[in-house]
């Protein structure tokens, strides 16, 4: 068994803006905790956390890394995060392993929109929250000043823990030692009597100790409340630190060890049996004899190692030899090899009980968001799905050396496999694989784990738009198919009319022969030629939708007329009235939010608009951002991500989904014409 039990488990993840100090904070405790002798740097690339080769290369985070140390009997698993916007999928995806999510805010940068964002997909998934304030002893910071934009933009019910004396060279408790020394603004005592004030209301028999009676409190009677106001969102702790000269750090570690929630104390992760409108919720127990269930958060899946799972446990006991099932899988597999990870060591360990963090190798079938459990009792079960950002930009990947379509294959799935922030689709219509990220650096560092890790290099391009044809008019065409060459002829004649249907609609073949001009059995010879035309498009190469077709006269032949002639007939027709009826081209539209800054509206509503964008509305959220909707055509969005970010300075987010196709302008239909190159067919 470990040398813990349940109850002495902190599960904490660090998140925050990149540079906002959480590696170097991570270093810090690693090295107070006596895990590891000296802190590593980002700049020495010798770090714990950030040890794959292009997190050196780059000096930033790019995977979530797990990390563990013991400090007074208490274990304390930490998952440093990647803080950069493009990896914020990655970041979250991580975040169903803990009770308790610290947002790091930089002391000279203030709250940002990533921290915003973490901030409240953890309160909406009931996640405890702990604020960490870095580079506190940074010549010129204004502690003061980022502490009320903290608690402007989050609430009054931020409070401090401790506060920072000596200009940022040591924090002062005012929780645990209420009599502390002078500070560099407001007061230990004012402040204890915040957080006590604020805790006490969580317990009306405390409270009435506290206020009617006058008795002053023992951090020890404030425990309970104090879960109770972190779980309902009622008090969210801030504290100071330093990670650059150890100031805070051992406050920290004995805020984690004394009033940060073990497992049993966090809210409960909601669990579904079934899907969509049946899902029933359930719970668990947590004992260590029960069933066991536990939730993968985390694929990697390494050239040399193979996949490595990591999963929390949130029931139940797992043995090294242990069977498990995954999901509603009726094999199961044997844990041949418990560990615990520390970076990039893995330890193996006999046991895993409820509320740790370990992980499995080399189980081919087990994959993100699994549930693991080793009872048919709970087949079917899930977690709550996780909402990560919508991939917003892609590149349409192509084998630069022929032969290679299979590993390009290959490698994609790996990389979807370990980065639920990623999309891997084919698109038929276009013949085109598009890999989608949430940015350009993260399009980068897949194309480059595809090289160092998966020996594949590909060619890319900006994926195609998925135009579509359609008709604006009325009109009729007849059309005779005769062939003689030397024996059996081939002779089929069709008359059609066309006309448009609504957007949407798709396709309607109405057959109204009468009189047997055109036998039965070749009527569907004349509607596939048609589908064959709708597929390959008249005017510029695109499928075409939304059409009705009518076939209304035609002759045949007695000997001569076969399918291949009705075919041919029905395609040459169809063609022929298409150019009659006002051919279109349709380009895809999608509903756009836009989320900024406020002063950076009029900049972002302009650049839009430039991108024959129709704005819809325009709205301002209770952060004090503003949030605009908008219709955008799919096509003027190649680099909006770039674009966004040099607006707002990193601040802006945006999110699509498609909403409608639509006549594109007449000098883009002209440019898409002339660029056509049908294919000659007989």
């Amino acid at each position: 068994m470990p040398a813990y039990n349940s109850g002495d488990i902190r599960n904490i993840a660090f998140c925050g803006a990149a540079a906002s100090g959480k590696t170097s904070l991570t270093e810090a405790l690693l090295a107070r905790a006596g895990v590891i002798q000296t802190p590593g740097t980002i700049e020495k690339g010798n770090t714990q956390s950030d040890f794959d080769e292009q997190e050196i290369a780059l000096q930033h985070s790019l995977f979530p890394a797990l990390l563990s140390m013991d400090y007074e009997q208490i274990h304390v698993n930490l998952l440093d995060t990647p803080g950069y916007p493009d990896f914020l999928g990655r970041a979250l995806s991580v975040l169903p392993a803990v009770e308790t999510v610290a947002v790091l805010i930089d002391a000279t940068e203030g709250v940002t929109a990533t921290s915003q964002q973490i901030m409240d997909w953890a309160r909406d998934r009931g996640h405890e929250r702990l604020l960490i304030i870095n580079k506190i002893d940074v010549e010129g910071v204004d502690l003061a000043a980022c502490l009320q934009q903290i608690r402007d933009v989050f609430g009054p019910e931020c409070l401090p823990l401790n506060l920072p004396a000596g200009n940022g060279k040591e924090v002062v408790d005012c929780f645990f030692a209420p009599d502390g020394v002078e500070t560099d603004f407001s007061g230990v005592s004012e402040a204890h009597t915040e957080i006590v004030d604020q805790v006490v209301e969580m317990d009306e028999t405390l409270m009435e100790i506290y206020l009617e009676q006058g008795q002053e409190l023992a951090p020890a009677q404030l425990h309970d409340p104090f879960e109770r106001a972190m779980r309902d969102g009622h008090l969210i702790p801030v504290c100071f630190v330093s990670a650059r000269s150890g100031v805070g750090v051992d406050q920290l570690l004995n805020v984690f060890a004394r009033l940060m929630p073990a497992p049993e104390e966090g809210n409960p992760p909601e669990f579904f049996l079934g899907e969509g409108s049946n899902a029933e919720a359930v719970s668990f127990s947590g004992a260590a004899d029960a069933h066991v269930v536990a939730h993968v958060f985390k694929v990697d899946i390494d050239p040399f190692i193979g996949k490595l799972a990591f999963f929390r446990i949130h029931q139940g006991t797992i043995n090294r030899d242990s069977q498990l099932f995954i999901g509603d899988g009726r094999k199961p597999f044997r844990v041949g090899h418990l560990l615990k990870i520390q970076g990039k060591q893995h330890q193996e360990v006999a046991q895993g009980i409820p509320g740790d963090i370990c992980a499995i190798a080399k189980v081919d079938e087990v994959h993100f968001d699994a549930v693991l459990h080793d009872s048919h009792e709970e087949d079917h079960i899930h977690l709550r799905s996780i909402e990560l950002p919508q991939p917003m930009q892609g590149l349409a990947i192509e084998a630069r050396s022929k032969g290679d379509e299979q590993k390009i294959s290959d490698a994609l799935h790996k990389l979807a496999a370990s980065d639920p922030s990623i999309q891997v689709e084919h698109i038929a219509a276009l013949n085109e694989t598009v890999l989608r990220a949430q940015g350009d650096l993260h399009l980068r560092v897949l194309l480059e784990t595809m090289k160092q890790k998966h020996h594949v290099d590909v060619n890319t391009h900006i994926p195609s738009i998925a135009y579509k044809e359609t008709i604006g008019g009325k009109a009729e065409a007849q059309y005779r198919h005769k062939k003689q060459s030397g024996g059996a002829g081939q002779f089929g004649e069709v008359a059609i009319r066309i006309a448009p249907l609504q957007r949407g609609e798709g396709f309607r073949f109405v057959d109204q022969v009468v009189g047997g001009v055109i036998p039965r059995q070749f009527i569907p010879a004349v509607e596939k030629g048609v589908r064959q035309v709708m597929k390959e498009g008249v005017i510029a190469g695109y499928a075409m939708q939304d059409i009705e077709v009518c076939l209304y006269d035609g002759k045949h032949h007695a000997v001569d007329s076969k399918e291949i002639a009705f075919v041919m007939a029905g395609k040459k027709a169809f063609i022929e009235a298409v150019r009659k009826a006002k051919p279109l081209v349709l380009e895809p539209v999608v509903s756009m939010q836009v989320e900024v800054p406020n002063q950076c509206m009029g900049d972002i509503t302009a650049d839009l608009s430039s991108k024959r964008a129709r704005i819809n509305n325009t709205e301002v959220q209770d952060n004090g951002s503003m949030r605009i909707t908008a219709d955008v055509p799919l096509s003027e969005l190649d680099d909006y991500s770039s674009r966004l970010k040099s607006m707002t300075g990193g601040e802006g987010i945006f999110s699509v989904r498609f909403s409608h196709y639509d006549n594109v302008p007449g000098r883009v239909q002209k440019d898409l014409m002339d660029s056509y190159r049908p294919t000659n067919e007989d």
